[in-house]
């Protein structure tokens, strides 16, 4: 099964881009899956002011792409053993599900954006992602990934958006150092959404009217953690 995960550096580290071709795909892929243009993916350019305020409001989810390197992986483990010993409150209505399937990031944090805002969606009605969100809310993060690697009319469609534009896709066995995220509000708290990981990431309270600052807050932290890197990129999920 091909997934989307890709990205194009940028040359200067305040700034945040995504790579033309994802941007495309993701739009494509959104239609296909049966979801109304109400919502659309839209480039957030940087993270100072000024830019921000290009970003069509409100703004309900957005996605990071950045690099997978040997300092994340350090940090990641060293989270996740700091929230195992202390804890942290997350919402039983976040939807979470994990990555089994190899080079599928971009399609997990689709789903997870569009998951945790399907109030707001207006799903076509023989909508494929919507029938997978109603039969997948009951299932463990676990239930949840399983049954994505045997859902075909999201891997049809994936497949067939992921081999439009300008690069070729990677295959499933293909090493990518690029990983994609999702940031959502739920319940007033910013969630962190990653596959990856074993569970949500709680970065505390935010607001309609503040969480894509808020978002770009935890973006920034990313970026600070490796501020050698340039390949970050981020999209908001915005109204259209």
């Amino acid at each position: 099964m091909t997934m989307l995960c890709t990205g194009g550096p940028w040359n200067q580290p305040t700034r945040l881009r995504i790579n033309c071709a994802v941007w495309g795909r993701l739009v494509q892929f959104l239609k296909q899956l049966g979801i109304h243009p109400d919502w659309q993916f839209v480039d957030v350019y940087g993270m100072e002011p000024e830019l921000l305020s290009m970003v069509p409001r409100p703004v309900c989810a957005v996605l990071l792409l950045f690099p997978i390197t040997e300092k994340y992986e350090t940090f990641r483990t060293e989270e996740e053993e700091r929230i195992k010993a202390k804890g942290q409150d997350v919402k039983s209505s976040v939807y979470f599900m994990k990555q089994t399937i190899n080079n599928a990031c971009g399609t997990i944090g689709l789903i997870h954006a569009i998951a945790n805002n399907r109030d707001k969606m207006n799903f076509e009605t023989n909508s494929s992602l919507k029938k997978f969100l109603e039969d997948s809310l009951s299932m463990t993060p676990e239930e949840r990934a399983k049954y994505l690697e045997t859902y075909e009319a999201i891997r049809v469609t994936h497949e067939s958006s992921a081999h439009e534009g300008q690069t070729e896709a990677p295959s499933i066995d293909e090493k990518v150092d690029l990983h994609f995220i999702a940031l959502v509000n739920v319940g007033g708290h910013l969630y962190e959404l990653d596959g990856r990981k074993p569970f949500p990431i709680n970065h505390g309270e935010t607001s309609d009217d503040s969480f894509l600052e808020d978002a770009i807050e935890v973006c920034k932290k990313f970026m600070e953690r490796d501020p050698e890197e340039l390949r970050f990129n981020a999209i908001a999920l915005s109204a259209a």
